[in-house]
């Protein structure tokens, strides 16, 4: 792990590619912005219809030099056995406490489980997360470091009947966001699979930021309402 430091935001993954489905555009932008990043994942990924958790490991490292964040943790909790509970959620209130973000992203987690929903170790991150996250502030939790209350939690990897309630532009990134999406070549440049998952999610970048009148844009859900202190502001964002 890499010496703890403190982070502007974290993104939680389940999978080794998750972030970079997820929130890698963005990742990017925030660095391009001297901005500090971080990511942790839950599981080595292992059950990949590609690779193996030595490649995986390797494509995560290339995968974050490519977005310029920091692999802060990889955990080992089981790929499709991943779920919630009290020491997983101490282990990453720890991280939370230590690295200190103000945003923390992770996969939507109300939801329930299989393929036409989200991917159960998707739920289940989300879960721990969110759950780690309330622990990180108590101020009477038996582990190391000063309370801290993450500002706000976002989440990626949207179910198809819940509609991002806001969405980031990442057109100016999109080419690295491909580059690191295609560090994970045992999953999106693998000629064994007839799906070309590249192009699947070039697609839904497009269709996120034709919504929002950009060319390519990420998703998120805000479960609580975002403060807009001038309303003014929204208008602008157009010009």
């Amino acid at each position: 792990m890499n010496e703890y430091k403190e982070y502007d935001l974290i993104s939680v993954g389940a999978h080794p590619d998750d972030v970079e489905v997820g929130s890698g555009g963005v990742l990017i932008d925030l660095k391009k912005r001297g901005m500090k990043t971080g990511i942790v994942i839950l599981t080595e990924g292992e059950m990949g219809t590609g690779g193996n958790a030595e490649i995986r490991a390797k494509e995560i490292e290339d995968a974050a030099r490519v977005m310029g964040t920091d692999v802060i943790k990889v955990f080992n909790w089981g790929d499709t056995k991943l779920e919630d509970s009290y020491e997983k959620r101490l282990e990453l209130a720890k991280i939370i406490r230590a690295c200190r973000p103000k945003i923390l992203l992770a996969p939507y987690p109300h939801v329930g489980h299989g393929r036409r929903q989200s991917h159960p170790d998707h739920v289940a991150s989300g879960i721990i997360a969110i759950n780690a996250a309330n622990l990180a502030a108590l101020k009477k939790i038996d582990i190391d470091g000063d309370p801290h209350l993450v500002t706000r939690i976002f989440h990626y990897f949207l179910p198809p009947q819940v509609y991002p309630n806001f969405v980031v532009d990442i057109t100016p990134h999109f080419d690295e966001w491909i580059e690191a999406l295609s560090a994970h070549r045992s999953q999106f440049l693998n000629p064994e699979k007839s799906r070309d998952y590249i192009e699947h999610l070039t697609a839904m970048a497009r269709s996120f930021g034709m919504q929002a009148r950009c060319k390519y844009a990420q998703g998120f859900y805000a479960v609580e309402p975002i403060l807009v202190k001038d309303i003014m502001s929204l208008a602008s964002e157009l010009d």
